[in-house]
């Protein structure tokens, strides 16, 4: 069977493309970067792909608020067209900025916002895996086989907000991907397990089944067992220690996403 194809966005300040399309074609599917002039430009292009993915950035700039004005671009130009590749039997991922950008689309439920030291923070976090079948979740493709997971966090307006209305219904429907926890990297570096003050330790949200994602935690830069601050406790798999490289965990999302298809 063909590799499935993947359609990453790219322009005004989104900048993870690069790492995102090496992250898919490692996963073993083929991957093109295309700016969102030139989608707009060629709308039909979408019907060609199977996967959609917002990568991580800081689109304009966050001056109007973390992905606004390029949801908004989006929105205006190319609705229909994301409308009808929804329908499709089809998968989206937004990863950072992603995320903030396809919460302002108006797919994902809840928002982001400034985080609640009001600063920007980098580091990594260990999160849950709730959105599966086994914690009363949907079977999301881009789920399968994972229960835990530890992955690095850029951003300034990670803190995801839900009314608690909306967040039953998301509960009961199975919605969240992940959740912040006190796992081996944050009791390891004595971290705070929720660094953003996200409501209900929430890092990730599921819409359509399952096939669409969004998460603030990068996959992209988890590619390399030797990425993750526990790597000297794990260096065994590292060359210079006679290992091999062992892939890192944030890669298993996106073989996900490619099995999906085969």
């Amino acid at each position: 069977m063909k590799k499935p194809k993947i359609i990453i966005l790219s322009g005004y300040g989104l900048n993870c493309e690069e790492e995102t399309k090496f992250a898919f074609e490692s996963a073993g599917g083929l991957a093109d970067i295309v700016h969102i002039n030139d989608l707009i430009a060629k709308p039909q292009m979408l019907s060609q792909y199977q996967i959609l993915a917002f990568p991580g950035g800081f689109s304009y700039g966050d001056d109007t608020g973390s992905g606004k004005a390029f949801a908004n671009k989006f929105k205006n130009h190319l609705s229909k067209e994301l409308e009808e590749f929804l329908s499709r039997d089809t998968l989206v991922i937004g990863i950072c900025n992603g995320f903030q950008i396809i919460t302002n689309l108006g797919i994902l439920p809840g928002a982001l916002t400034y985080n609640k030291n009001g600063r920007y923070m980098d580091r990594w976090v260990d999160l849950k895996v709730t959105g599966s079948p086994r914690h009363g979740g949907v079977s999301s493709p881009w789920l399968a086989g994972i229960k835990k997971i530890s992955l690095p966090i850029a951003h300034g307006e990670g803190r995801y907000v839900i009314s608690e209305k909306e967040y039953r219904k998301m509960k009961k429907g199975g919605q969240i991907a992940f959740t912040y926890t006190k796992g081996e990297i944050a009791k390891f570096q004595n971290l705070e397990h929720n660094p953003n003050g996200s409501d209900h330790d929430i890092a990730g949200v599921l819409a359509y089944n399952g096939r669409v994602l969004g998460m603030m935690p990068h996959p992209e830069r988890a590619m390399f067992s030797h990425q993750s601050p526990l790597w000297q406790i794990n260096k065994e798999g590292l060359p210079l220690h006679g290992g091999v490289k062992k892939e890192g965990a944030g890669l298993q999302i996106f073989k996900n996403a490619v099995k999906y298809f085969k």
